[in-house]
């Protein structure tokens, strides 16, 4: 554990991997001299982490634990996260804590704040896919028992939590800080260019994002998405995750990955200017759900369930599962002449781009122990 003096810093926001840095900056950069960044280390990474830091014009963090890395899987990862955050909560208290998503850290950040009195917000909360096999939906869950604050992105997710019995007076529909988070990091027009240029990201290409345990930790699986990725007909853009490259190997998958055009990851400014230069995007992230709203792109989610339905009702996002399945999607979504213009014309479901600045007043209320603003859902 390390870190620098937290002064006044009041609020503390608990993140631990890249999409919580992308979705919380706007928030933290709100909060100015009252944030307090506490990285888990869930993710962390000295350059990459760095990267989007200062992407986004952040301080490094106040506190940064050692991720709780080994062999023991999430359980102890999470307990141990917990520990530790709730003794750095002890030794300089909050008057709360943030929280985002569905991460371990997110489980973990929650439960030391609620166990040391530190009341907790919930960013994104409300997201429910119904599948107890997916790790975060049980993050989701207890999340859910533990915050006093719930900032649901729509009003489908404000639905579930109140079907689950929360109170409505701790239920505000913000929408998502996603979408001023991207459109803060969308480089302007010349940038991309440079950007684009940069990456070969030129003439029709199709960019997939493959990283969930469910397509990578199954070599069957992971051929068939591997496979219907290279029979596409169109280039195939491919930022690899190192659990994807590692699989790949292990499964003597390399040659379908030379059908790809690979790359290094990249930062979160030359990932959005991929997507908004690909034809079509292709990816197990619950962040590019969210971002191709933003983007008005068409993506094929490969995964088995869904906890952001509202990018599938609105026509941005349709579940496949690998192999004909997603061969067969891609080829009708690149060959359909309407399919972008649809979607231009199409409103994000995840709000107007006020999300951090509504969250800004819920957490800063909270701290201050005064009343919550904004309007209550209707049960």
């Amino acid at each position: 554990m390390s870190g620098i003096p937290s002064g006044g810093r009041d609020v503390a926001v608990v993140l631990g991997t890249r999409p919580e840095i992308i979705k919380l900056a706007p928030l933290i950069r709100l909060l100015g001299e009252r944030a307090r960044i506490v990285h888990t280390g869930q993710h962390y990474d000295s350059s990459l982490s760095g990267t989007f830091f200062a992407n986004f014009g952040l301080p490094r963090p106040h506190l940064l634990l050692d991720g709780a890395t080994g062999p023991w899987g999430r359980g102890d990862q999470i307990g141990s996260l917990t520990s530790e955050l709730a003794r750095a909560f002890v030794a300089d208290p909050p008057r709360a804590v943030v929280v985002q998503g569905d991460t371990n850290s997110t489980s973990a950040g929650a439960q030391a704040a609620h166990y040391c009195g530190i009341p907790v917000v919930h960013v994104e909360a409300g997201l429910r896919s119904g599948d107890r096999a997916m790790p975060e939906e049980i993050n989701r869950l207890v999340v859910g028992v533990l915050a006093d604050v719930h900032c649901a992105a729509t009003d489908r997710a404000a639905a579930n939590l109140l079907a689950t019995g929360t109170a409505p007076e701790r239920i505000r529909v913000t929408g998502n800080t996603v979408v001023e988070a991207t459109l803060m990091s969308l480089p302007a027009p010349g940038e991309r260019d440079r950007i684009a240029r940069e990456h070969g990201a030129h003439g029709p290409f199709v960019l997939a994002t493959v990283h969930r345990p469910e397509n990578t930790d199954g070599a069957e699986r992971l051929r068939a998405l591997l496979t219907a990725l290279a029979g596409i007909g169109e280039r195939v853009v491919m930022p690899l995750h190192p659990r994807t490259r590692a699989k790949a190997k292990q499964f003597g998958l390399d040659g379908l990955l030379d059908r790809l055009d690979v790359i290094e990851p990249v930062d979160h400014p030359t990932f959005l200017t991929l997507a908004d230069r690909a034809r079509l995007l292709v990816s197990d992230s619950g962040g590019v759900q969210e971002e191709a709203t933003v983007l008005k792109k068409p993506l094929l989610v490969v995964r088995t369930s869904t906890e952001r339905p509202e990018a599938v009702a609105a026509g941005f996002s349709r579940l496949v599962e690998p192999g004909r399945p997603l061969l067969d999607a891609a080829r009708a979504a690149l060959d359909d002449p309407d399919l972008h213009a649809r979607l231009a014309g199409t409103a994000s479901p995840y709000g107007d781009g006020s999300a951090s600045r509504q969250i800004h007043a819920l957490a800063t209320a909270l701290a201050d122990r005064a009343p919550l603003p904004g309007a209550v859902p209707v049960r």
